[in-house]
């Protein structure tokens, strides 16, 4: 169920990504930022999935995106600064797996798109201001 839930938020990454994809000037790879609340081996189930999305989608790592991953490994204190080397990495939208990295990232920036599962809640499911639903 996990895979498919990830599976549909990727294609809210993709319907999301004009701006950073599709639009792009001078060959530039679009740059994914993903924070992760625990670590890579236990988001593993997700990650995968994610990967798998983005190629069924023509997208595929090291060729024509780029992902960056930020773990805060259960230690949410470390948002703000995991947060901060995601957008000094010059990360095109941030993909969060969970509330507390999607409310972490929420406070954090206003300029960068955010795309969260649906485990976030009601209150943060937002796009710049504007409902997740009818991101742009």
């Amino acid at each position: 169920m996990r895979r498919r839930k990830f599976i549909a938020l990727l294609g809210g990454v993709v319907a999301a990504w004009p701006f950073a994809a599709r639009a792009q000037h001078g060959g530039k790879i679009p740059r994914v930022g993903f924070m992760g609340n625990s670590t890579a081996a236990l988001e593993a189930n997700l990650i995968g999935p994610f990967r798998e999305g983005l190629r069924e989608r023509g997208y595929e790592e090291g060729r024509n995106v780029e992902i960056v991953f930020r773990w805060a490994e259960g230690r949410y204190e470390r948002f703000p600064d995991l947060i901060a080397e995601l957008i000094a990495a010059n990360v095109d939208i941030i993909v969060t797996a969970g509330t507390p990295a999607t409310l972490a990232v929420k406070k954090a920036t206003s300029t960068v798109p955010v795309v969260m599962d649906r485990s976030a809640p009601a209150s943060c499911r937002t796009w710049r201001g504007q409902a997740a639903t009818s991101p742009g």
